[in-house]
């Protein structure tokens, strides 16, 4: 880790950047997801949040059973669920389909994890 992880109000605003930043690299590199600008992607940020820890762990909750036989594969068609609701939410945000929405999810993890590494990880206690 680079950076200290903030707390409070200056860590909420890190992992909203952060997480708006690793949206563009997404929509830069999976082709069928269109970003308009980083205003949009603030705001699929948060709309990703809030669908995150609302609608995603009902999701989660009523298809566990197709999760563990899946060995958890099927979160990743969860996250791109999350993404595609997102998009049509927000004018600016759209996603070609369901491989390319699933593959955005992926890479918007993987990105948001190296960039919390570098900015903002929590320390090893």
């Amino acid at each position: 880790m680079l950076v200290k992880r903030q707390k409070g109000f200056l860590g909420i605003l890190l992992t909203w950047l952060l997480s708006a930043v690793a949206l563009i690299v997404a929509a830069k590199l999976v082709p069928g997801v269109h970003l308009a600008s980083f205003g949009t992607a603030l705001v699929v940020a948060v709309v990703l949040g809030l669908l995150n820890a609302v609608v995603r762990p009902l999701l989660v909750f009523f298809t566990l059973p197709l999760t563990v036989v899946s060995l958890g594969l099927f979160l990743l068609v969860i996250n791109g669920a999350m993404v595609l609701l997102a998009a049509r939410f927000i004018d600016g945000f759209a996603v070609d389909g369901w491989w390319p929405a699933v593959l955005m999810a992926l890479v918007v993890s993987l990105v948001s994890w190296v960039l919390g590494f570098f900015f903002g990880a929590d320390e090893p206690r």
